[in-house]
Parts: C-alpha cells; structure tokens; sequence
C-alpha cells in the first residue's frame, strides 16, 4: 500500500521513508562556534589522520613495526625522513584542528578560557616540539623492551617483545601521546591513546605520568587514570586498575578537573593481576608488592607486601569417577 506522501518528502516507498528519516534528524545536529553535544563533527580534528600519525611514529620509534618491507641500517636515514615527514603532514593539521578547543571546551569555558591564539603558528611550535622530544622516546622505550624481557620467563628473544607484545604498543603510544597532554593539546591525544585501547585493551589516560623500565604482563583489562603517577621499573599485570575514588563537585554540580584523583606508585613495585588501587592520597611505597584481587584505598609504606584474605574454599570429590 502507497504510503500518503508530504510536500517536503516525495518518490518511491524507500524514497520517502529515508527522505523522513532525514529531515526528522536535521534538527538534532547543531553547527556553532561552541563546544556541544550535538554539534557536527566536520570542523572537527580528524581522528583518521590522528590514528594514522600515530601509527607512524609508533614505526619511527621501532622501525618495521608498523610497515612492511627489509630496512637496513644504510636505509634507516632515508626511513626517518621520509615516516618523520609524513607524521609532520598528517598531525600538524589536526593539531591546529584542535587547538581551539583550548577556549571553547566546555570545561574550559568553565573554569576560565584562554585568549585565542594564532592556531597554525602555535601548531607548528608543537610539532618542533615534539619532535626534538623523539629521541628521549626512543631511549625510555628501549628500556620498556628490556624490562619485559626481564620481567618474564616466557620471552626467550627481545625480538618477540617487539614483534608480539600487546604491552609494549600500549607504553608506546602512551608515550607519544603523553608528549601532546603535556603540551596541552587538546582532543589529539585521547583519540591516540583510545585508538590503544580498542587495539590491545590497555586503557592509559595520556595524562598518565610513567618512568622508565615499565612493564604490563599480558596487558588486557588494565586501566591507568590520567593524574596517575608511577615511577620506574613498575610491572603490573592484567586487569590492573589505577582509578579514582570519586569526582569532587564545585558548587554547580560540575566535576572539578586538574586535581590529583588517581595513586601514586613509586619506584619498583610490581602489581598484580586485577588489583585496584583507588584515590589521588594513595601512595604505593618504593619496592612494595600489591596481590592479585586486591582491593586498596589506603597508602602502604616502602616495601609493604599486601594481600587480600582468600576466601574459603570447599572441594567435592566426585564419587561416581573416583568408584570407576
């Protein structure tokens, strides 16, 4: 049966419905100078081209990682021109894409906006930064590799840590994108570290400040809240949780944001699997070691080890096998 057409929707059956569809949802988009929830997202960074930089300084860091093909040591300066050059022209834009929203977040709005700034200018400052930060990458990673070497019996070469270690992709792009959080660039590194996420379920807040020698066993499940801070030669194992408490409220009932809410780990502390540590007063002491299924809200001194009361276990022997 022919449904009753309107003078804004004419045509076929299929015509008209989707022609419906569409003019029912045209006014729940908006296109404003403002940071909104229903805003279009065509001014916005895009995240296509954030991934893709991203992947290509992940290959910079460890070159063939993250593309295919023999490289040798005569080639590697051609390489590094050539991923660096690509990087640069895929991620400056989009950070300069970005950079309004230092004044028209909502947060920010809140809080106190900036004054506007030249954009390209400011984007090209960042990406020089940036760059000259690449090399300390480079170092802090090389000892990420050695410490999941060292920090588990089943890697028998450094080449399966490279190759095949969800872990070492996590602390990779959060080093990359930790640079971008501290030179506050908005948006950009979020997408980097939740494009992490969705790849190898490690869930690391760019904000997330990490020494040296870290190691995550196995990866999966584990979630880093952005003013976390850990120190060096760390090692957690899956499904680790380093989160906060609880949001302090301002008197609108908006939460209030730049403030410790995440733990403190200090250096040489290993964690557990699906551990949780909550709150920006905890502080996990130097050389502690924190059991799997551990659930902390309170600090523990240097060289604490801490674990939770195992529950009682029953075992029932199966009559009928054991007769057999």
């Amino acid at each position: 049966m022919a449904v009753p057409k309107t003078k804004h929707c004419v045509g076929t059956d299929a015509e008209y419905c989707l022609c419906q569809a569409a003019t029912g949802l045209i006014p729940l988009y908006t296109e404003a100078d403002e940071d909104r929830a229903g805003n279009l997202l065509g001014s916005y960074p895009n995240a296509n081209s954030i991934i893709e930089a991203l992947q290509v300084f992940i290959d910079v860091m460890f070159p063939g990682k993250m593309s295919q093909g023999p490289l040798t040591s005569e080639d590697l300066g051609i390489f590094l021109v050539r991923r660096l050059s690509e990087g640069w022209r895929l991620l400056r834009p989009e950070i300069q894409r970005a950079l309004p929203f230092r004044w028209l977040g909502e947060a920010a709005k809140i809080e106190g906006a900036p004054n506007p700034i030249d954009t390209r200018g400011e984007s090209t400052r960042i990406m020089r930064t940036f760059m000259n930060k690449l090399p300390g990458i480079r170092e802090l990673l090389i000892e990420d590799v050695k410490a999941a070497y060292e920090g588990d019996p089943a890697a028998l070469t450094f080449a399966e840590v490279l190759l095949a270690y969800p872990g070492l992709l996590a602390i990779t792009s959060h080093r990359l994108a930790h640079i971008l959080y501290q030179l506050e660039v908005p948006i950009v590194p979020r997408v980097m570290s939740e494009w992490t996420h969705s790849k190898v379920g490690v869930d690391i807040h760019p904000g997330a400040s990490i020494g040296h020698g870290f190691f995550i066993d196995h990866a999966t499940g584990v979630v880093i809240g952005e003013t976390t801070r850990i120190g060096n030669h760390v090692k957690l194992y899956q499904g680790v949780t380093l989160g906060a408490k609880s949001f302090t409220l301002d008197e609108s009932g908006n939460p209030v944001k730049h403030i410790k809410r995440h733990p403190t780990v200090e250096d040489d502390v290993v964690i557990y699997a699906h551990a949780t540590i909550l709150g920006g007063d905890t502080v996990i002491g130097k050389g502690s070691t924190i059991g799997g299924n551990v659930f902390l809200m309170e600090s523990v001194p240097a060289n604490s080890f801490v674990t939770g009361k195992h529950p009682e276990l029953h075992i029932k022997r199966n009559n009928k096998k054991a007769g057999r």
